[in-house]
Parts: C-alpha cells; structure tokens; sequence
C-alpha cells in the first residue's frame, strides 16, 4: 500500500493511536527513571501530556493539516508536566511549524517537519543533554530527510527504526544510563509515539505493551528497573524544588519589560537546572529545579499574571520513593478484582464511605478538587483489575473520566454529585456481578436519592426571585437554591419539608458538618420524625466543612 501524503483527518487518527501507545507503555517507561521524582515518572508526565494534546485535537473539526498540528502542539504545551513533558511539547511545536498553512502533507514535508522538530526542541533547553530525548529526535529527523520519498509508511519505517537505533545508543553518550542499565526514559516514550503513527500507517494493531520496543540487551534487566531510583543518594540533589508555572501575558506589563524567550531563559539559568522555558503569544512556560522557587517565579511576573503553578520537593520525595522500591521487593499485593475509588471532604464522611465499601477515598470537593493525577494515583493506589469511580461533585467529573482515560485498569466513572448520591451507589455495588451489571444497578441506585445541602452566603443576592443576605444560610435542594433564613436550624427544617413526599419517602440521612454541634443535629432528626412519622432518620458526624448539613431523602 502506497501512502503518499495525509490529511488532517489521518494526522489526527495518527496522533491518537500514537497517545494510545504511550498510555499502554507509560508503566514501563517509568520503569526505566534514573532521576529523582517528579521529573521521573517520565511516562506517566509524557501520558498526560499527550492527553492533554489529544483533548484540544478532539476539537478540530477542520480536517486541515496544519490546524490539527496546530491544535496538537497548543494542547501539549498547556498541559505539559515535567521536563520530558515540556520537551515533548517542543517536539511537536516544530512539528506543527512543519505543516504550516498546508492542507495535506507529502512525505518530504513529513520529514522536513521531523527535523524542524529537533531544531525547535534543542532551542528549548539552555544546557542540551545528549544520550536523551534530544538526540533520539535529533537522529529521527536527520534520518528522515536523508530517506525520504513519496512513500510516508516507507518513510515512517526508517524513522522507527532509526529512533530505535538512536535510544539503544544513549547509554553509551549519557554515563548514568549505562551506570543503571537502562536506555533513556524520554527517549523510549518517543520511539513508542512514532512506533503508534506507524501502525496508524499500515492500519495494523497496535504492538503488545512492551513488545515492539527497543529490545534491551543483557544490561537492561527488569530488577534494574524497579529499583533505578536508587543509584542516586538524596544527598545529591543540587536544586530540590521542581517548579513549574506558566506567565499569561499582559499587555501593560509588557509595555514595561518587553518579553525575549531567549533572554529569559539566559536569565533563569543562574537560578537552577534542568531548565525549559518555552513560549507562545498568549503564555511562557518555565520548568526549572531550583532551590527558591519563588525568586524565579518573581522574575516571571514582570510580563504578566502566573497560573499553573507546582511546586515538588524532589529530596523528600525522592526518599518516599526509595522507601517504596524497598517495599515493593519486599512485598507486592495482587490485584484485587474490583475497587471503588470516591472523593469526599470531612473525616466522618470518609469514615462512612470506607465502612459501606469504598477501598481509596480522595479528600478533596468543593474548593479542594482533585486533579487528574490525584485520581490517578488513587486509581493505582487501589490495585485492583477494576476500579469504579464515584466523584461525588460535578466539578470532579471531568477529571475523573480522564483520568479513567488514561488507566491501566478497566475503569468506569459512576457520574455521582453529592456524597448521598455516592452513598446510595456504594450501597448498590454487588461485588460477585460485572462491571456493566455494577453500573446499571449503581446508576439506578443514585437515581432514587435526593440531596439536601445547608450552607451559607458569601454575598447579596437575588436568585430566581429569592432574596438572600450575605451571612444568611440557604438550602439547596438538588442543586436550586430553595430558601434562605438567618438561622441555620430553621433553614435545615424548612429544606427538608420541601424535599420529602411523604407518600413516597421513606429513609432521611443528615449528616452534620465541622460547625455544627450533635444536640443541633439530634434535634433536627427528632423534628422530621415527629412530623413524619413513619419516616427513619439517621443522624451522622461527617465533619464536612462549607456544608453545614448535607441531607438525604429516598
């Protein structure tokens, strides 16, 4: 089959099963970190990375070229973490420079976009390193240009191949791979991106995770993986803070210091190392380890406003991390066939949500969401074939079902948001059933529960007619807010009333939260069920803050 140039519509298929493929191999290229943490999960940064790469290509509906390449390398940038993240991003940002205002691309213009990519890539780092990432797409696109042709999956056979070549070659440039025994980390996620685009090419399966890669010789062992982390002493560690931010630009900001990307990048290179500054019209990228972090973020505001910011003290966690190679030999649990992963804010509500069946809470909601990588962990954390996720907070959803996206394991998000919706679904799992048949029962589970909250106002103001003072409490009922009183307990009374159908309701849950007293809650339990006799209360301590109540009716 003869392939001679792609559109939009194919790069696109193609940077998706290449995401794929770096998702299947993300474990094993962790395997293979020499450096400490974060920077050294380097697959799971480049996993979530690409992702974030593949989310703004989903939205392309041009099936130009350059718009998908364009949409491919903003998505990187925004959402790159750690320096192979960071990295890949530039990668591709050359890449994208490559299809440039063209609808489709011949195989000659592929190959020039591969070399246009090291260029940009090595423009990125202030201190390049060979036996890296940076020499695998340096060589890839060298490659490329010499080999081709009008033939794209001929061509994309050479830069496979040659990528392969290339990452078997960095032990011998970079002393600490060979020290270790594995080949670059970086490295290796490129060469599993481009084995995807190939198979994309030739519309065949993708390979098995972790066959199809560069075959390892002797020297690599899979002990050496495990246990890579500790060749380093924490002791070793110059610079102990991984920073990363990112500067929104602001047009008066830059009337006064007028933004160079190569002078800043000069001029962070005397605060740390493993620098990465990297920059379009809208926003500056820096990743940087440096010992004062907030120094370098300092220099960064003179052009605009810092959002993105993570901070990681690579010494401390570089130590959990050789604590936990230690148990990990000592000790490695199966899997577990099923887990449930849920969210919750407040200690009795966790406490509740562990006895009902939940194997990994995450606190978290409200102000203190989760990220993608927080669920990710915890998704890991549970070790199990299945995992069934319950975010308990429409604002958690998204991230839940990415982080889903991104696993190992057979997961599936249970769109639960609020905690007695989570509740009613824990109470609905049957572990012995499969997880279509968990689902379906879970789903209709919380579909019988309604969800009471009492919190209170941060301001004036009127919704759908109701007036409400700042100070005052409010209920909300299934997310309207239905009534508004100065005192917390009338409040909680009147909410309630509206929630139950005394002909249809049977079982009121209060759980009370960090401010409010138990005799409080007892007598609001007592009020409902001399009101509604036939009606069972139950009274809990969630410790929940915000809410001051948070109620159930089914």
């Amino acid at each position: 089959m003869l392939v001679r140039e792609i559109n939009g519509e194919k790069l696109q298929e193609m940077i998706f099963i290449g995401a794929k493929h770096l998702m299947n191999n993300s474990e094993m290229i962790d395997a293979l970190n020499v450096f400490p943490v974060p920077d050294g999960d380097t697959g799971t940064n480049m996993n979530l990375s690409m992702t974030s790469g593949v989310e703004e290509v989903k939205k392309v509906t041009s099936n130009h070229a350059s718009d998908v390449s364009q949409a491919f390398a903003k998505g990187l940038l925004m959402g790159a973490r750690g320096n192979s993240g960071v990295i890949l991003s530039q990668i591709f940002r050359g890449f994208a420079k490559g299809f440039e205002g063209k609808e489709v691309v011949t195989a000659k213009e592929f190959a020039e976009a591969l070399h246009l990519s090291a260029e940009t890539a090595y423009k990125a780092v202030i201190k390049p390193v060979e036996g890296t990432i940076l020499t695998v797409i340096k060589d890839t696109g060298e490659r490329a240009i010499q080999v081709a042709t009008d033939d794209m999956i001929a061509l994309m056979e050479e830069v496979v191949a040659e990528s392969k070549r290339s990452l078997q070659r960095t032990p011998d440039l970079l002393p600490v791979l060979k020290e270790v025994g594995v080949v670059d980390s970086g490295g290796q996620g490129l060469v599993t991106i481009l084995e995807g685009f190939l198979s994309c090419l030739k519309g065949e399966d993708l390979p098995i995770a972790g066959e199809g890669t560069v075959q390892m010789d002797d020297m690599v062992n899979a002990e050496h993986h495990k246990i890579a982390q500790d060749f380093m002493d924490t002791e070793d560690i110059e610079f102990g803070y991984c920073t990363e931010f990112m500067v929104k630009f602001e047009a008066d900001k830059l009337k006064e210091h007028a933004f160079d990307e190569s002078a800043f990048r000069n001029e962070l290179s005397d605060h740390g190392d493993s620098l990465l500054v990297v920059s379009d019209n809208d926003v500056v990228k820096v990743h940087i380890h440096t010992e004062f972090p907030g120094n370098v973020m300092t220099l960064g505001q003179r052009f605009g406003s810092l959002i993105n910011i993570d901070i990681e003290n690579m010494r401390e966690q570089h130590t959990s991390l050789l604590d936990s190679n230690k148990e990990s030999t000592e000790t490695k649990a199966p899997k577990q066939p099923f887990a449930i992963v849920t969210i919750a804010m407040g200690s009795g509500i966790k406490e509740m949500l562990e006895s009902i069946g939940a194997t990994v809470v995450i606190e978290g909601g409200q102000t203190m969401n989760p990220s993608t990588q927080d669920i990710s962990n915890a998704i890991e954390k549970a070790n199990a074939n299945k995992v069934i996720i319950l975010p308990n907070n429409k604002n958690i959803i998204m991230a839940a079902e990415q982080a889903a996206e991104i696993s190992e394991s057979e997961v599936e998000v249970i769109r639960t948001t609020s905690i007695p919706q989570g509740i009613s679904a824990l109470l609905s799992f049957n572990p012995e059933a499969s997880m279509d048949d968990n689902k379906i029962a879970m789903e209709e589970g919380m579909s019988y529960v309604k969800t009471g909250q009492i919190t209170y106002a941060i301001r004036d103001t009127t919704i759908d007619g109701l007036t409400i003072k700042k100070g005052n409490f409010m209920g909300i009922a299934e997310g309207e807010i239905k009534s508004s009183n100065e005192d917390r307990l009338e409040t909680a009374k009147q909410l309630l009333t509206d929630l139950i159908d005394e002909d249809e309701d049977e079982i009121v849950t209060i759980i009370f939260g960090e401010e409010v007293e138990k005799a409080e809650a007892e007598q609001l339990g007592d009020h409902i069920e001399e009101l509604y006799g036939d009606i069972e209360v139950d009274v809990y301590e969630g410790k929940q803050p915000i809410y001051s109540y948070i109620m159930s009716v089914e």
